[in-house]
């Protein structure tokens, strides 16, 4: 498992990472708090909200790819 802090600014960059994503097989958690959702649920993101430090779960020990293409919603 490997874990990352995201942030998002706007709606667009939600659009963007779940497209991102959900190319990929392995299972992923976005929480903030207490609330988990699904990665790669849009709804679920859009829950957590805006302009807040989540951390990303990434079920996989193989996810370095992931993560360079993700970088740009690093925290």
């Amino acid at each position: 498992m490997s874990e990352m802090k995201v942030t998002f600014r706007h709606p667009d960059e939600i659009l963007e990472f779940v497209n991102t994503v959900s190319k990929y097989g392995f299972d992923m958690d976005l929480k903030r708090g207490r609330v988990v959702v699904d990665a790669k649920s849009l709804l679920g993101i859009m829950h957590l909200g805006l302009n807040s430090e989540m951390e990303l779960q990434m079920y996989s020990d193989d996810c370095e790819e992931l993560c360079r293409q993700i970088a740009k919603y690093a925290a």
